[in-house]
């Protein structure tokens, strides 16, 4: 996983100083995916049932996904829908929600047009319209009803899925919860950062990272979601986004949302059950969750009533 997340910020550097120098800055969506066509595995090789699931979009390109029940004999917590991050496809992000499914929780894994085994080209905005179709398959799921929705959104995923929420208010609605995960505030901040870490490309940095397209940034959609909770993890140690561009992306998101810095590199987080646990006590009441001061302490809420005299 840290070697496919390396190659895929060193992707991004070498995309935007070619870029720069061919002058040919038609489509800069591109420079925001990095996808991957095979299938190196299925959930299975990690002992989980699944099974694979096709998902049209509204212009008629099918995409795949894996659909992860809750284990056999585990009661139904609610659902999770997983939106990865921008490098390879899902194979490469399960290790985002493959523990989910013992804990109770269903997962819908996607992978968008271009990447894996679906169909099409990634692109913006046409990649919402994967994010749409997901919501509508999950809307026709009987197993879904009456439960629980929750939004893991990793990386990019985060970020497109706060640019589609904001725009789809009635989706919105439907989320008992919002957890992201390494999410930038700005495509072009953290473009900025990329080219800042190579003593070639720092003295560009500025007009290099213009050529990144920042219009669809969660920061310019974040406060639309309002009366969502919202769970921001964020690593003190991310390599691609650095911590002051998770920060600003939860400073911008209205109430109620908690910030849990955790340790590590890019999206790594729920390979430490620590985070997961926090994950899993936000979910519990995300509404009054106000997040671990300890690691491994038990939330400080109710409030405590104030002694009687």
């Amino acid at each position: 996983m840290k070697r496919i997340i390396r190659t895929s910020s060193e992707a991004l550097l070498r995309a935007l100083a070619v870029l720069a120098l061919l002058a040919s800055l038609g489509g800069c969506s591109s420079l925001l995916f990095y996808p991957a066509k095979d299938q190196p595995f299925t959930p299975a090789k990690a002992g989980l049932v699944f099974r694979d699931v096709t998902i049209t979009a509204a212009d008629g390109t099918r995409l795949h996904g894996w659909w992860l029940p809750a284990k056999a004999g585990v009661p139904v917590k609610g659902t999770v829908l997983h939106l990865h991050g921008n490098g390879g496809n899902m194979a490469w992000h399960l290790g985002g929600s493959w523990w989910l499914p013992e804990q109770g929780y269903q997962v819908l894994l996607l992978d968008y047009r271009g990447y894996g085994l679906s169909e099409g080209e990634p692109s913006l905005p046409a990649i919402y319209q994967d994010i749409d179709a997901a919501f509508a398959w999950l809307g026709q799921q009987p197993e879904v009803q009456g439960k629980p929705l929750v939004l893991l959104g990793q990386s990019l995923g985060g970020a497109m899925g706060i640019h589609y929420l904001a725009d789809h208010p009635r989706q919105r609605e439907r989320l008992q919860a919002l957890v992201f995960d390494g999410v930038p505030a700005s495509y072009r901040g953290v473009g900025r950062f990329a080219l800042s870490t190579s003593w070639l490309t720092w003295p560009l940095q500025v007009p290099l990272s213009w050529l990144v397209p920042d219009g669809d940034s969660a920061i310019y959609a974040i406060e639309a979601l309002k009366g969502t909770p919202m769970l921001f993890f964020q690593s003190m140690d991310d390599p691609i986004v650095p911590l002051a561009n998770g920060i600003e992306l939860y400073k911008k998101a209205p109430p109620p949302r908690v910030l849990q810095l955790t340790r590590g590199g890019h999206v790594q987080t729920f390979a430490d059950p620590t985070w997961r646990t926090v994950m899993l006590r936000f979910l519990q009441d995300p509404s009054h969750f106000n997040g671990l001061r300890r690691l491994g302490e038990v939330p400080n809420y109710p409030e405590p009533e104030p002694p009687h005299e």
